[in-house]
């Protein structure tokens, strides 16, 4: 291994997310792969063993509820899709617990939405309960409630939910096992002279024009969703490896600091865990376009957002929901929570504070968003 190539970042992280999905955990559809599922629950015990606090992200529920009831192609309505996932969970959970308890190690289902992680009170709650869990060396095993989830509040796959749960957690690492060894250039499949990308920055606009687009028909992600969510996760200060989930003994060799796929560094600084939160929204409720001088006020000296710089308010929201910043161009650059309602920014817009009280019956904050609570997204 070259000299100035980075050693594997597991080698001396404390908390790690791992993330399989659907063909790997599957074996292509054709159900449950206990021999893989066993291989990766004996890996996370040498983990935890070894003082590392581990969680799993699976895909698979789907998949599987599809081969218990006899489906041989996705379906395409809701209720089908809540249905399989609610037959292929039991077997999902049950082989997780099985192995894990192979090995001494306890395990415990945890099913997620957007909706839990949207909501302030009940992202802590969930934060709360995974960090009480790895405490009592317990792995948590966790997957997007697809039995009850709708198209507005999916993930959409579980790289990005795989993301999210490192930021929850601040997690060190997140790796994401996939079936391909990596990062290429090109599509591998169809350019066999593609290059290998051994290591990038996570967050490189250069990477997402080289992924493209979902390569399986069982799950819903692709090279591109992995991208995106080395690019999310890098915001709490993890770095992402995507390697393949068959390579022999990968995540206890990644441990021991070898190089195995592709790394995408993370930057070092981190961002603050409440500011984390707000970049994390997956769906906003609006959004307010602002002025270029509002926009460099925001970007390039840190300042908060005045109602004086805005020039227009799209959607419906509230006091406290999390919205977007737009320049002219309808470029997002930032976001952050609400001081005022929808209804109220569009009264304020281009106003000065001293208007406030006239325009609105009282006096309140002068900025609409402040900046502890905005953070800069572009």
């Amino acid at each position: 291994m070259p000299d100035d190539k980075t050693a594997s970042p597991m080698r001396d992280a404390r908390r790690i997310v791992v993330k399989v999905g659907s063909s790997l955990v599957t074996d292509e559809g054709r159900g449950l792969d206990e021999r893989a599922i066993g291989e990766w629950c004996r890996q996370l015990a040498l983990l935890a063993r070894g003082g590392r606090e581990v969680i799993m992200v699976s895909s698979g529920a789907i998949a599987e509820g599809m081969k218990r009831l006899g489906w041989a192609v996705r379906p395409r309505e809701i209720h089908e899709l809540q249905a399989a996932a609610a037959v292929g969970q039991m077997g999902l959970a049950q082989m997780y617990e099985s192995k894990l308890r192979e090995h001494g190690l306890g395990s415990a289902q945890v099913l997620l939405t957007h909706a839990d992680l949207a909501d302030r009170e009940r992202y802590l709650n969930a934060r709360s309960t995974l960090l009480t869990l790895l405490k009592l060396r317990v792995v948590p095993v966790i997957n997007e409630n697809d039995t009850v989830v709708n198209d507005e509040i999916k993930f959409g796959d579980n790289d990005t939910l795989g993301a999210l749960v490192a930021n929850l957690v601040e997690a060190d690492v997140l790796v994401i096992l996939t079936d391909q060894k990596g990062l290429y250039a090109a599509d591998p499949r169809k350019d066999p002279g593609a290059r290998f990308v051994d290591e990038a920055k996570a967050g490189d606009p250069a990477l997402e024009l080289m992924a493209g687009g979902a390569g399986s028909a069982l799950g819903r992600g692709g090279m591109i969703t992995k991208i995106l969510a080395a690019k999310r996760a890098a915001g709490s200060g993890a770095s992402t490896v995507i390697a393949w989930g068959r390579e022999p003994d990968v995540l206890h060799r990644l441990s021991r600091g070898e190089r195995i796929g592709s790394l995408l560094v993370a930057q070092t600084q981190k961002t603050q865990a409440r500011k984390q939160w707000i970049a994390d929204h997956l769906q906003l409720r609006g959004s307010v376009t602002v002025d270029a001088g509002a926009a460099a006020k925001l970007r390039d000296e840190g300042k908060s957002l005045l109602p004086i710089g805005m020039t227009g308010v799209e959607g419906e929201f509230s006091r406290g929901d999390v919205i977007a910043v737009r320049e002219i161009s309808g470029m997002e650059i930032a976001r952050g929570l609400a001081n005022y309602s929808s209804f109220e920014a569009r009264l304020l817009c281009r106003k000065s504070s001293s208007e406030f009280e006239r325009l609105l019956g009282y006096a309140a904050e002068p900025e609409m968003l402040h900046r502890d609570n905005l953070v800069i997204t572009r």
